[in-house]
C-alpha cells in the first residue's frame, strides 16, 4: 500500500458491457494506492474516520483523478443506514446529505457511497445517461435503499429494465455471524428470508448472506445484477472491515469508496 502506488479499482463485467460505447465509468476502490498509515493503511477515503485529514482529501483526489474529474465533482452521502436517495445535479456544491444513495443525470459528476463490509451497489441505465451509487446494508437493504434508488433513477428518465447494477465487495456469508433477534427481524417479515441464514457453530446463532439479500432486492426490483465475488472481511490486502476491526479491538477502521459517474463535460 504504498502511496507510489496508483489504485486500481475492480470493475463489474455486467456494467462494462452495459456501458460500453458512453462515457459512463465506474470503479469499486479498495485499499491500494492511498496514502494513510497505521490502521488507515492504504486508500482511506472515510471523512468520518480518525485518520489525518490531509490523508483522507489526497486519496479522495486519487480517486477522482482515476475517472479523471475534479475532487469538488465527488458527490457522496453523510451514510445513515437509511432507505433515503438523494438525486444530484449539476450544481452539486459539495453537500453530504443525510441518505444512503445518490442518483445523478448530470454529467461531471461522482455518485459515490462508502463501505467497510456493507455493500455498495452501482447501477446505470446507459440509454437514458442515470446512474447511482448505493450503501445497502442489512437495515438499508431491509428497508428498501434498492427499491427507493430505483424510483430516483426512473425520475431521471430510466427505465428499470435497462438498469444494470452491481455489488461491490462487502462481508460474505461465512464471516457475518448474527443473533437469533437478527434473524428473526428477517423472518417475521418474510418466511422467504430463512433461506439467507444457515445455522453457525454457536447456540442460537448463525450466518447470514447479506450479498445474497441484496442480489435478490434487485431482481425483485426488476434489475439485473451481478456480485463482485469480494469479501470485504477475508482479504484485509485489499479492504477495511468494520467486523474485522471490531473483532480485533481496534478503535477505527478505514473506508473504501465505490463510484460512477458520466465522465464527458467534467
Amino acid at each position: 500500500m504504498l502511496d507510489r502506488e496508483r489504485p486500481e479499482p475492480i470493475t463489474s463485467p455486467l456494467l462494462d458491457e452495459s456501458c460500453a460505447g458512453t462515457d459512463i465509468r465506474h470503479g469499486f476502490f479498495t485499499r491500494r494506492g492511498g496514502v494513510s498509515r497505521g490502521i488507515y493503511e492504504g486508500l482511506n477515503v472515510g471523512l468520518g474516520s480518525g485518520d489525518e485529514r490531509a490523508h483522507v482529501v489526497e486519496n479522495r483526489t486519487r480517486v477522482c483523478n482515476w475517472f479523471p474529474l475534479p475532487p469538488e465533482r465527488l458527490a457522496t452521502p453523510h451514510q445513515v443506514h437509511s432507505s433515503d436517495v438523494v438525486i444530484v445535479d449539476k450544481s452539486y456544491d459539495g453537500a453530504r446529505p443525510k441518505a444512503d444513495a445518490m442518483v445523478t443525470a448530470a454529467p461531471g459528476i461522482l455518485v459515490g457511497v462508502l463501505t467497510a463490509d456493507c455493500g455498495p451497489v452501482l447501477m446505470a441505465d446507459p440509454q437514458a445517461g442515470v446512474v447511482a451509487a448505493a450503501h445497502a446494508g442489512w437495515r438499508g437493504a431491509f428497508n428498501g435503499i434498492i427499491e427507493n434508488t430505483a424510483t430516483a433513477m426512473e425520475q431521471c428518465g430510466a427505465r428499470r429494465e435497462r438498469i444494470a447494477a452491481c455489488i461491490g465487495p462487502s462481508i460474505s456469508g461465512p464471516n457475518y455471524e448474527v443473533g437469533p433477534e437478527f434473524v428473526d427481524r428477517f423472518v417475521r417479515e418474510n418466511t422467504d428470508n430463512g433461506a439467507y441464514f444457515t445455522p453457525s457453530t454457536r447456540e442460537n446463532h448463525s450466518f447470514f448472506d447479506l450479498q445474497s439479500f441484496i442480489l435478490d432486492r434487485l431482481a425483485a426490483a426488476g434489475i439485473a445484477a451481478q456480485p463482485s465475488g469480494h469479501c470485504t472481511y477475508a482479504d484485509e490486502g485489499m479492504f477495511f472491515s468494520f467486523r474485522r476491526t471490531t473483532h480485533r479491538g481496534e478503535p477505527d477502521y478505514g473506508r473504501q469508496i465505490s463510484a460512477i459517474g458520466i465522465v464527458d463535460g467534467g
